[in-house]
């Protein structure tokens, strides 16, 4: 069994994490954030910017800790929480208000010809992809969010104590 990590070795892998997860939030949010907006989904766009704004919290923590103050590592724990709030809240939305027009747009022949051969119908397809969807969302963000806030929660005292030691 390893010895547990050295406080300053727990800051390094925090802040390189934070610093990492948080700048892919960013980039990858807005660029989502954007494309809904083209398409003129305005809660998809709302929704990627709260994303994206979870990733700027995130990379806020990260300058906070550098900085020697342990707030930061609250920033980061929120910026966790706002993500997983504002995916979860996006999937609640699309859940209740279902509209397959742009599914069925989608569906090619062979598609169609598929689903008839097999004797299941389209609309029960097209409902079941919906919900699976969204709701893999949702459980992805809950595990990887959800992962990273125990992470960090865990790391909290470690964390404390090299930024402590360090002023």
């Amino acid at each position: 069994m390893q010895p547990p990590l050295l406080p300053e070795a727990a800051l390094h892998r925090v802040l390189r994490l934070a610093r990492i997860d948080g700048l892919g939030v960013l980039w990858l949010a807005t660029f989502f954030a954007l494309t809904a907006a083209a398409v003129g989904d305005l809660p998809g766009a709302v929704a990627w910017l709260l994303v994206a704004g979870a990733g700027a919290i995130e990379l806020h923590g990260v300058v906070l800790l550098r900085g020697e103050e342990k707030r930061g590592l609250g920033w980061l724990i929120a910026s966790q929480l706002l993500f997983m709030g504002a995916v979860f809240a996006y999937c609640v939305f699309r859940l209740t208000h279902y509209d397959p027009t742009t599914l069925r747009e989608a569906l090619t022949q062979e598609m169609k010809a598929t689903l008839t051969q097999a004797n299941y119908d389209q609309e029960d397809f097209l409902l079941t992809v919906y919900r699976t969807t969204y709701g893999l969302m949702a459980g992805v963000a809950l595990i990887y969010k959800g992962g990273l806030t125990v992470y960090f929660l865990r790391r909290q005292t470690a964390v404390t104590t090299a930024v402590e030691t360090a002023e």
